[in-house]
């Protein structure tokens, strides 16, 4: 066969984009937030600066 023949085939269908849960989503962002301030603690505890605000 020649090669400048066109093959008129279907396109195939878009996958649609994955969506995480509603409960995953929350739990996420509030495993976040425990860890920014795991993460706050930890460096004031260690670092012996006292509190963020300097009181």
């Amino acid at each position: 066969m020649s090669d400048n023949v066109i093959k008129f085939q279907r396109p195939k269908k878009p996958k649609p984009p994955r969506q995480v849960p509603p409960w995953l989503r929350k739990l996420i962002v509030i495993g976040v937030i425990v860890l920014a301030f795991v993460a706050a603690y930890g460096y004031f505890a260690l670092s012996g600066r006292g509190s963020p605000a300097g009181l």
